[in-house]
Order: C-alpha cells, then structure tokens, then sequence
C-alpha cells in the first residue's frame, strides 16, 4: 500500500524558510516522477513543483526562483526547500505521485502559513 507523509508546515515570517519532507513507502520516489502541489483556500490545488525519475525538476513560475525540489533515495522522501516565503505562498501542500499503472496517490498535506 502506498502512502504518502508530509511534514515540515507551519507559522513563518514573510521572508522566512522551510523545507517540507513527503515520506514514501510502498512506491519508490527514485523511480517515479514526485510532485507538490499546493491549496490556498477558496483556490483550486496547483502544481508547484516536480522531479522526474532522471531527477529532472521543474517549478512553477511563481516559486522557480524561490523553491527547490529534491529526494533523498536513501530515505525514499521527497523534499521542497521554501526560501523568500510571501504570504502568497500561505497553503496546504501536498505531496503526489502515480504509479506506473496510473494510479494516483496523495499526501494528507501539510499546511504553511506565511504571517508577521
């Protein structure tokens, strides 16, 4: 069964940093393109970022310059270093990956709050 753990939310100052963890088991993050993706409320989920099986990443606009995606396949978790955080970056996270039948897996989120 495969699940997926996020952790590393919470309360940051404008400006401030975090690196979120999305702990795999049952699937391997070194062989699978991994996803975040983010909910603000009252918006539909959106990608953030990815990291292909070749460990090809790609970002969104608003956060390319900003974020930075990467997996530790000695721990199958897959990380998203969050630096120069904006309100606008207030969400829930999710981690997201499929497997190679097209099943699709989702984290339970983690949620990141950006405010003085």
């Amino acid at each position: 069964q495969v699940q997926l753990v996020e952790s590393g939310g919470g309360l940051v100052q404008p400006g401030g940093s975090l690196r979120l963890s999305c702990a795999a088991s049952g699937i391997i993050v070194s062989s699978r393109p991994m996803f975040w993706y983010r909910q603000s409320p009252g918006k539909q989920r959106e990608w953030v970022a990815q990291i292909t099986d070749v460990d090809t990443p790609a970002l969104a606009d608003s956060v390319k310059d900003r974020f930075s995606i990467s997996r530790d396949n000695t721990k199958n978790t897959l990380y998203l270093q969050m630096n120069n955080l904006t309100p606008e970056d207030t969400a829930v996270y999710y981690c997201y990956a499929t497997s190679r039948f097209g099943t699709e897996y989702w984290g339970q989120g983690t949620q990141v709050t950006v405010s003085s």
